[in-house]
């Protein structure tokens, strides 16, 4: 456990520009160490890499995007390039000229490593580079740091398979440590003060030995096939009836998937087959709303739906795994 952690500001940076070097101006306004963390917005990292754009957010947000995870009106959350779900991409227009916006740096890793390496070769000091930007959170009202970018720090802590002090095996802790050295490091940040730039200093067992960046703040995001909420509600229930991709080849589901599906519906039951329900029933429009309801279930578990109307009153529902 660490016994003494310190956050000091670094104050007096001045406007940066495209261009400037980050690297000086942080050396010559702190007092770094070996074994400090620095870290940086990554507002100033994309002025002076010159991540400047014209135009409206918008279209700053359609640039930017690979894909639309929510929408409310104008207000989109979106995945980035880099990976990151955040509210417009991570656009931003404070503290630019009207008709400009600021965007996130290309690879804020490869900006992380790059100011390491200048820090090491021209002021002979080892530290990590932590490069932060501010996201709201699922479930929680306001925002906080996170990484999107690190260089020469332990991203994450993983402490699975250790003891607690009760003798209990950890199975599932894993510190996000970039994470909380970025949330620690805006508590002295601020847009509105003109502080982007902290120096975190008694983390010298997260820093890593010279010539190692370890993997970044990449490693910090989820990949697609265990994200549990990659899409919003609305958005969910759209895929779910709108984006429905046919099977393409067997895959077996457990019948519980659609346990329950007839417990408010009369006159209508279901027959089983491998990679196939069929539903019967008098009335064909409520054949057709279970179907659909099938479809709409197998669906969320991942599986490749297909919906095909039968002589009478049926339909049947063929899954498997998804096409492509």
């Amino acid at each position: 456990m660490r016994k003494h952690l310190e956050i000091f500001p670094v104050t007096g940076l001045p406007e940066v520009a495209a261009g400037d070097d980050l690297a000086t101006l942080i050396a010559e306004g702190a007092d770094l160490r070996d074994g400090d963390v620095v870290s940086v917005t990554s507002k100033i990292v994309s002025k002076a890499e010159g991540r400047l754009t014209y135009g409206t957010r918008q279209e700053a947000v359609d640039a930017e995007l690979v894909r639309v995870v929510a929408q409310r009106g104008e207000t989109r959350i979106v995945q980035t390039r880099h990976g990151l779900v955040m509210a417009a991409a991570g656009t931003d227009t404070s503290n630019t000229a009207p008709g400009t916006v600021l965007l996130l740096p290309v690879d804020p890793d490869a900006s992380a490593r790059d100011l390491r390496t200048a820090l090491k070769e021209r002021y002979d000091v080892n530290v990590g580079i932590v490069v932060t930007d501010t996201l709201g959170r699922p479930w929680r009202n306001g925002q906080t740091d996170l990484a999107i970018g690190a260089a020469g720090v332990r991203v994450v802590e993983d402490l699975r398979g250790t003891t607690d002090s009760h003798g209990n095996v950890l199975a599932v802790t894993e510190p996000a440590l970039a994470d909380e050295i970025a949330g620690a490091s805006e508590l002295v940040k601020g847009k509105a003060d003109g502080v982007p730039v902290a120096v975190l200093r008694g983390l010298e067992d997260v820093v890593l030995p010279v010539g190692e960046h370890g993997p970044g703040a990449r490693a910090l995001v989820r990949d697609a096939e265990h994200d549990m909420f990659s899409l919003g509600t609305r958005e969910s229930a759209r895929a779910a009836v709108l984006h429905r991709q046919p099977p393409s080849g067997p895959r077996a589901a457990d019948p519980a998937l659609w346990s329950g599906l007839l417990g408010d519906v009369d006159g209508v039951r279901l027959e089983a087959a491998e990679n196939a329900v069929t539903v019967f029933g008098d009335e064909p429009v409520t054949v057709g709303l279970v179907a659909e309801r099938l479809a709409v279930l197998l669906h969320a578990e991942g599986y490749g739906v297909a919906v095909r109307p039968g002589p009478g009153s049926e339909a049947t529902v063929t899954f498997g795994s998804r096409s492509g």
